[in-house]
């Protein structure tokens, strides 16, 4: 209980240190974490308490374990060998806690590292390998052309077309997701980091990274019969049976950036030659509703990271840390 406690208070912290932030990364194009929660809570309602963005979720428990092979890119005790506890949870994007869940939309994976000696290293994820903005304007004029018209209660088509439109960084996702349809299940669905990450060794040798956890059940979509008749809230149970099953496990996968990658932009995937390796395992072993778990009153900021991880230039992975303390003081608020 004193350790829940202790885990509470450090995340409460790290949301009024992100508050106090100078919002570097948006200030270049003039947009705050308080316009981009307001936008959310316009295009989706208010929901007292609950997240504002993949609020939708499910909570679950289980451990990472590393495996030496990533020793040689950074110092850090996720790669030690040892299992490390981890609360995650699993969600669908979008501000709707009552969304379908045959919705064409990313699913995320977000979990929470916990080491011995009372750090944390956050990993947040969705199951496209690519996101829709570059930079926190293109995100905070989706939220707004998707404000429901008042007359319509539904977003303005015009509206979401000229917003495409003027940021064609929204092209690789929306092609992605057109594409593909959602997995049959959170089990069956790999995730992406989606960001570039710094690995730094003992030495201070930097290597840029990108890591994605791969479904060992395999990825498996759903058909297009399927998702016309898939019911409103299936995603959460089958994950719960499965896991009451045996652990589900995924992969990690670390790809190693080269000369030219980009590093500061979502949007952009790399080539696919690039060097890869496994470096350890993700084992989900239960999963229950989020009301009352370990995931709900988590704020997960993909920038509380462990020693040896550091956050490249990217703006929108820097600007997420001061929206999601915004949005996570709101939930602690009862708002």
């Amino acid at each position: 209980m004193r350790q829940q406690r202790g885990h509470a208070l450090k995340r409460l912290l790290i949301a009024l240190l992100a508050l106090s932030m100078p919002l570097a990364a948006a200030q270049g194009d003039e947009v705050t974490a308080d316009q981009v929660v307001t936008a959310l809570e316009g295009a989706y309602g208010v929901h007292p308490g609950e997240r504002r963005h993949h609020t939708k979720g499910t909570c679950a428990l289980g451990a990472l374990v590393g495996s030496s092979e990533a020793a040689a890119y950074l110092r850090s005790a996720l790669f030690a060998g040892d299992a490390v506890p981890v609360v995650a949870r699993f969600s669908l994007a979008g501000g709707d806690p009552h969304a379908p869940d045959a919705e064409k939309s990313p699913r995320g994976m977000a979990l929470e590292c916990r080491f011995r000696h009372g750090s944390l290293q956050h990993m947040t994820m969705i199951n496209t390998p690519m996101f829709f903005a570059a930079v926190p304007r293109t995100f905070l004029d989706k939220m707004l052309a998707l404000t429901p018209d008042p007359t319509t209660g539904k977003p303005d088509p015009e509206a979401l077309k000229a917003s495409a439109a003027s940021h064609p960084d929204h092209r690789g996702q929306a092609t992605f997701l057109a594409d593909h349809n959602p997995p049959r299940s959170y089990a069956h669905a790999a995730s992406y980091g989606i960001h570039t990450f710094k690995f730094i060794t003992r030495d201070n040798t930097t290597t840029f990274v990108r890591w994605r956890f791969v479904p060992q059940d395999g990825e498996q979509p759903r058909s297009d019969a399927e998702l016309t008749c898939m019911p409103t809230n299936v995603l959460e149970q089958a994950l719960i049976t499965r896991t009451r099953q045996g652990p589900v496990r995924w992969d990690m996968r670390l790809t190693i950036g080269e000369a030219g990658d980009p590093e500061d932009d979502p949007t952009l995937v790399w080539p696919r030659d690039r060097k890869e390796l496994t470096v350890g395992t993700l084992m989900i072993s239960s999963a229950m509703a989020q009301e009352g778990a370990g995931c709900e009153q988590i704020n997960d900021d993909p920038l509380v990271m462990g020693e040896g991880i550091a956050p490249t230039n990217d703006p929108v992975l820097l600007f997420r840390s001061p929206s999601y303390g915004l949005s996570f003081t709101k939930r602690l608020q009862g708002l």
